[in-house]
């Protein structure tokens, strides 16, 4: 009773955002199908798709690999850190406050920063080469180079304290409770946090993975200003297009941004419609490791 009327109180709210959501991608699909030129009369074609067809592909190929790579690494990091807050050990206020910091910053400045760290003769290499290490003598190329490696960097160092922030509201409340217990029944600290923190941490992990996962499908500047010049990721695409000087470049634009539009969408759903029996089996998988901890606790008395 009380999920059906958290949806009623809901339905105004999600009602407008499908609505302008909903009529903003139908315009965008209309474009790239020819119906809403920006000159001309209405006709519909497959030029838009046609002119980026190729770069589509790569587009999309350059795109799961940032947004997959970037959303695995700031969940492992995401997890460490959030473990570290629960943990409430030494530190763990400085942990915090780098944390926030962290989640405050821009995209932008993130990526700037980054840039000017990694870079050919940036503060890393001087540093490195300060320090007469052998990496300076040929500085690999992490910012515009053949893998995308600042730019998962950026993603990952900014979205982890995201994942992290996740992970202690979600388990803030119930973990000191969990680990009395199991603590109680002779569990080592490592034992505590491999079976009991890391399952019942992982359905938030994943919702907040998702969450990034989708955003890093959709942001520009950091793989505009980090990235390689070709091939581009579907965002970057999209804009270049966009901004074109040519206007039959237009519906190529649209085809880039709806193919964007279709992986994020298409990606959340399949995940939405994993993670509650995700989260059914973790919780059964806490239970089973809970009874293995008091049977061994027994067999040892």
């Amino acid at each position: 009773m009380t999920d059906h009327r958290d949806l009623l109180r809901a339905t105004p709210s999600l009602a407008a955002v499908l609505a302008i959501a909903g009529v903003g991608m139908g315009l965008v699909v209309l474009t790239s199908f020819g119906l809403m030129p920006l000159v001309g009369a209405p006709e519909a074609s497959l030029a838009g798709w046609r002119l980026s067809g190729t770069d589509l592909l790569l587009g999309v190929r350059e795109t799961l690999v940032i947004a997959t790579a970037s959303t695995v690494v700031a969940c492992a990091i995401g997890l460490a850190v959030g473990s570290l807050v629960l943990a409430a050990g030494p530190g763990v206020r400085l942990v915090r406050a780098v944390a926030v910091v962290v989640l405050a910053l821009p995209h932008l400045v993130g990526a700037a920063s980054t840039g000017l760290l990694l870079r050919d003769a940036g503060l890393a290499e001087r540093v490195a080469g300060a320090a007469g290490l052998p990496a300076s003598a040929g500085w690999p190329r992490l910012v515009g180079g053949p893998w995308p490696v600042a730019t998962v960097l950026e993603f990952a160092w900014k979205e982890s304290a995201f994942v992290a922030l996740v992970v202690v509201a979600a388990l803030g409340a119930t973990h000191v409770a969990r680990t009395e217990t199991a603590a109680a029944l002779g569990a080592t600290p490592w034992q505590r946090w491999r079976r009991v923190l890391v399952p019942a941490s992982l359905p938030a992990v994943g919702a907040s993975g998702l969450i990034v996962f989708v955003y890093t499908v959709g942001n520009y500047e950091v793989a505009w200003l980090l990235g390689r010049a070709y091939p581009e990721p579907l965002p970057v695409l999209a804009f270049r297009l966009f901004t074109s000087v040519d206007l039959t470049d237009r519906p190529a634009a649209a085809a880039a941004a709806a193919v964007t539009a279709a992986l994020a969408l298409g990606t959340a759903v399949v995940v939405a419609v994993l993670l509650p029996s995700l989260a059914r089996a973790l919780g059964h998988g806490v239970g089973a490791g809970g009874s293995d901890l008091a049977a061994r606790a027994g067999a040892a008395r």
